[in-house]
């Protein structure tokens, strides 16, 4: 899946974990936080050269989706409690024990002890009781970021959050047409350029990855939702903060599979599609939070920099 994984560390587990039973919530309005897209015919992918050629970003392609609600943000803290309160759902990092934490988040006493790292990315550390509600593991909570997008969620734990919401995870087409706001085969939700007259559009790493991270975009870890202006289609953070969860197996090889009406990706595979960058991603190394970047990551694994938001058919 390219050259740089830094991203996406995986679970490297055979582990056969309970299944759990979801009972759908009620809302009181089941269109809430979202917003209802018009579908249409769209130019997916691109065909510059600024990825990984095992990413599989091009060729560019006619894409058409059908009409489809989306949320505004990933899902926050707050959205994923009141889903723990409501079923009593254990997430996978919770039933594994463990998940992976950057290592810049955590205190000196705790990487003295040298916490597991997998070989191609030594800054993840694999931390015992790393949790949604604990990100840097049990030191820490989320009292203070109930707004911030919900993170050590696996995609399995995705889907059982969509299930008894009433929604779904977006196909990958799906998520492009959103991020994309309208604007044709540009590189970012806003346009060309990564900081239009200075001002910051998303929270990606600044400086020097992985060592030092100015936060020149105020931001070390996750922002809260709606920090960043919205695309044009009132969508808030579809690039960087974190990655985002999509409903299709990945492939390097899809794009080039002629599937032109509401493609949903490959029939089966070993990992699923991850979109739009995080915090993390820095032109130097993985510059995966441009609109037509894509990557993918095991259905258990689960970092402190992947979440997701959820689609509704009309």
């Amino acid at each position: 899946m390219g050259s740089s994984r830094c991203c996406a560390a995986s679970r490297d587990s055979n582990q056969e974990l309970p299944s759990q039973c979801i009972v759908k919530g009620e809302q009181s309005s089941p269109y809430e936080g979202m917003i209802k897209l018009p579908g249409g015919t769209f130019l997916m992918g691109t065909n510059s050269n600024e990825g990984f050629p095992d990413d599989g970003e091009g060729p560019v392609r006619e894409v058409k989706v059908e009409p489809f609600w989306i949320d505004e943000t990933t899902v926050t803290n707050r959205d994923f409690a009141e889903f723990i309160r409501a079923t009593g759902y254990k997430t996978e990092a919770e039933q594994f024990g463990w998940s992976f934490v950057f290592y810049l988040f955590l205190p000196e006493e705790i990487l003295t002890k040298n916490p597991p790292s997998p070989d191609e990315t030594p800054w993840w550390k694999g931390i015992e009781g790393a949790t949604w509600n604990h990100p840097e593991g049990p030191q820490s909570d989320i009292s203070n970021r109930m707004d911030h997008p919900v993170v050590h969620v696996s995609w399995n734990d995705a889907v059982a959050y969509c299930k008894w919401a009433g929604k779904r995870l977006p196909t990958e087409a799906e998520w492009e047409y959103a991020a994309r706001g309208g604007l044709e085969q540009k590189k970012f939700p806003w346009g060309n350029e990564l900081t239009p007259e200075g001002e910051h559009r998303c929270n990606i790493w600044q400086g020097t990855f992985p060592e030092t991270n100015t936060k020149g975009d105020g931001f070390a870890g996750t922002a809260p939702v709606k920090t960043f202006p919205p695309n044009n289609f009132d969508l808030y953070e579809v690039s960087g903060n974190v990655w985002e969860w999509c409903q299709d197996w990945f492939s390097s090889n899809y794009p080039l599979i002629r599937i032109s009406d509401n493609p949903k990706g490959p029939a089966r595979g070993n990992a699923k599609v991850i979109r739009g960058g995080s915090y993390l991603c820095h032109k130097s190394y993985c510059n995966r939070y441009r609109v037509a970047a894509r990557t993918a990551n095991t259905p258990d694994s689960s970092t402190g920099n992947m979440g997701f938001r959820c689609v509704k058919d009309v």
